[in-house]
């Protein structure tokens, strides 16, 4: 009898799991069919969309496809939105507050999301660095320290007052902001050509290359997205959000290149503490010079005095010196002295991937 009530119940629950096993691909398909649903009626309900208030022509069958090719798109990479939700909150109230002082429309923050993905290292195959991708030669000629040792294009304050001054140049140019960011991606030179070439001064009426036409769009579509995330099923906590790490700046001047790790031990950090807030420092040490720097929020108090001392620490070296002749090699100084080639890279503190320049010092024998 107990045999055939266990045999009854073991029937029932293996008819159950054949039930579920059979109606879980049509439940997958339901969940599809659904959530397509919802991402269909997040484009169809977009009824008006504007760049800097000025409105895009969404009457036209075709203006409207380019903006939902966008907006589907970034919707079906929710991975990356919701980085880009989570960064804004570290990065948006200082370009806002930027873009406020310097009398420029709020949207172009928007720019720096396409560009960069609010990334402070980001670089394009092209060279492009920072937050709003500059090249090089735009960088300096924008205001824009760019060496081998500092590069402000990863400055986040330096750099988005340098946007702010080559956008401004670009609406002067061009007259409206969506000429202004689409010579923003393509440069202005090549803009003037299609615009000379093809007669029309209107973004929307304008033939370009495939990237250009598809950038202002994208900006509108983060914009839409990033203004009201819930409306694309992404809701957001406040705890979900990156806060910025609270710091105060100071001037400092160094007589001779200074560590890094001196800075970080005036300041009572670390390394990478120092490195994170001061993004355009490259490598190890901060170049002979003035700088202001930023340092983490109470380690102001005292920092001058003991940073005096961190100076003092690290004064050069005072030994033999070698003076850099026409063909010389930093392998053929280290042999003609007899001296390990990583020991004089040390000492002198210099990039092996550099060029001598002749007549520069290097020390070849540090003093005892």
């Amino acid at each position: 009898m107990l045999s055939s009530k266990y045999g009854d119940v073991m029937s029932r629950i293996f008819s159950i799991l054949w039930l579920i096993l059979l109606l879980w691909p049509f439940s997958l398909h339901a969940e599809e069919s659904n959530e397509a649903r919802i991402i269909l009626e997040t484009v169809r309900d977009i009824d008006s969309a504007d760049f800097c208030g000025e409105f895009v022509p969404l009457n036209s069958d075709e203006m409207r496809e380019r903006l939902e090719l966008e907006m589907l798109l970034m919707q079906g990479d929710r991975a990356q939105t919701i980085l880009w939700l989570k960064r804004s909150s570290k990065y948006f109230p200082i370009i806002s507050s930027i873009l406020k002082q310097e009398g420029l429309p709020d949207d172009l923050k928007y720019i720096s999301v396409i560009e960069s993905a609010l990334r402070p290292h980001a670089k394009s195959n092209k060279g492009a660095v920072g937050y709003w991708q500059f090249i090089q030669s735009t960088a300096k000629k924008f205001g824009l320290t760019v060496t081998d040792h500092i590069d402000q294009r990863n400055n986040i304050y330096l750099s988005t007052a340098a946007a702010c001054r080559y956008l401004k140049f670009l609406y002067e140019k061009f007259g409206s902001w969506s000429l202004a960011a689409a010579a923003y991606n393509m440069g202005e030179n090549g803009l003037d050509r299609i615009i000379l070439n093809q007669g029309a001064l209107n973004f929307y009426r304008l033939y370009l290359p495939y990237e250009t036409q598809r950038y202002v769009f994208r900006i509108i579509a983060v914009k839409l997205i990033m203004q009201s995330p819930d409306r694309y099923g992404i809701v957001m906590k406040p705890e979900d959000y990156y806060m910025p790490v609270p710091f105060e700046r100071t001037m400092i001047k160094c007589n001779y290149n200074i560590p890094i790790k001196a800075v970080a031990d005036a300041a009572g950090t670390d390394y990478k503490m120092i490195k994170d807030l001061n993004p355009e420092i490259k490598g190890d040490y901060i170049v002979k010079g003035s700088y202001e720097i930023a340092l983490p929020k109470g380690a102001l108090n005292n920092f001058h005095k003991r940073f005096t001392k961190e100076l003092k620490n690290n004064e050069p070296a005072k030994g033999e010196y070698y003076i850099v002749e026409l063909g010389d090699t930093l392998y053929g100084i280290a042999a003609k002295f007899d001296i390990p080639l990583s020991a004089l890279i040390e000492w002198n503190k210099i990039d092996p991937k550099k060029n001598l320049h002749v007549n520069e010092k290097l020390l070849i024998k540090p003093p005892h």
